[in-house]
């Protein structure tokens, strides 16, 4: 039996319960969005590393929850501003324009030792890759985790139809690259 986000949110906010609530809340979410930000960022080990401070913000935050939204809407917003966070500080650190950056994610995605270009997967995270940040963020929510555009609008603080229109250009954009490549 799964407890309600409101059971472990009560139970967070008592001092003897605090630290089991959190640890609940971590092996609900923990998987779900370790995926949403490897998506983003790419490898394996800077995606726990975000996940680890998605987790910190969470903890040092979520006594402050006011429940406007859904847990799982305010833990996406934290994951997709700390994976945007992270992506935007290895560009200052390497100095790279965001494309060359961009690049070096497809690099990471051909280095991977179970790399097969032949195989659809492949092309879709290279192609995934080629996307603008917003449109790829949007992309991976919808695609991947199947949120309803209501509830992205939510997490990413845009309307609707931006979200439909970014939706439908990503998909446009992904159909071509992989058509071509």
């Amino acid at each position: 039996m799964t407890i309600q986000d409101t059971e472990l949110l009560l139970q967070f906010r008592v001092p003897e319960t605090k630290e089991r609530a959190f640890t609940a809340i971590i092996k609900k979410y923990q998987e779900k969005l370790y995926w949403h930000i490897r998506r983003m960022v790419v490898e394996h080990e800077d995606a726990n590393d975000v996940l680890q401070n998605v987790f910190i913000r969470v903890w040092n935050g979520l006594e402050n929850f006011r429940e406007d939204s859904q847990l799982y809407t305010w833990l996406y917003r934290i994951a997709t501003n700390e994976c945007l966070s992270y992506l935007e500080q290895q560009k200052r650190k390497s100095a790279l324009s965001f494309d060359e950056m961009e690049s070096g994610l497809s690099n990471k995605i051909v280095a991977d030792k179970h790399f097969d270009p032949n195989k659809l997967e492949w092309k879709l995270q290279l192609a995934i890759q080629q996307l603008p940040e917003k449109q790829r963020v949007v992309f991976t929510l919808r695609y991947y985790d199947e949120m309803p555009y209501e509830e992205m609008s939510r997490v990413l603080d845009t309307s609707e139809g931006a979200l439909k229109a970014s939706y439908h250009h990503a998909v446009k954009k992904i159909e071509d690259y992989i058509l071509n490549h």
